[in-house]
């Protein structure tokens, strides 16, 4: 980490790498397609390695990497203003490819997910998506404890209700 906040370029790619992955993930389900998200990992990776010399803790790194791929991506939507349905994009992948797994799932899961606020997407995503505990959630969107807390139960209140709903539609 030392050497990669005095500008080290092979010490930063190895931290960066480490987490690569978890930002693409945390970028796709911002962006809703893949150039974007790959868009939304390369500029992470840019303005973290121009920045990291301000990371005043270490091992919030990844807190601090999520925060960065979170607001790329909300840059690039806002850029872009535009929405793309989850369900046409799995059409497309359908058919272009021999596609094996639980579709109707996933379009269910970013589906839900579309119903929350940003601020609910947020919590949710770095709760669940990235195993953080509430406090490090709170660190990281630089809201108070009580107040993480409070909008991660309300999105789940609102994520049960909208599924039980969809459950109750199809039975």
């Amino acid at each position: 980490m030392r050497k990669a906040q005095r500008g080290n370029d092979k010490a930063f790619l190895k931290l960066f790498q480490q987490y690569e992955l978890d930002i693409y993930r945390t970028a796709y389900v911002y962006v809703k397609n893949q150039a974007d998200a790959l868009d939304v990992v390369q500029e992470t990776a840019y303005r973290s390695f121009k920045s990291i010399q301000h990371l005043r803790e270490p091992k919030y790194f990844k807190t601090w990497l999520m925060k960065i791929a979170i607001r790329c991506s909300l840059d690039i939507l806002r850029r872009q203003k535009k929405v793309v349905p989850m369900k046409r994009e799995f059409e497309e992948m359908i058919r272009s490819q021999d596609y094996e797994g639980d579709i109707p799932l996933s379009i269910s899961l970013n589906d839900l997910l579309d119903l929350l606020n940003e601020e609910e997407k947020n919590v949710v995503i770095l709760r669940f998506y990235h195993d953080y505990t509430i406090k490090e959630v709170a660190e990281s969107v630089e809201i108070p404890l009580g107040t993480a807390k409070t909008i991660l139960y309300r999105a789940i209140k609102k994520l049960r209700k909208e599924w039980k709903g969809d459950e109750a539609g199809e039975q």
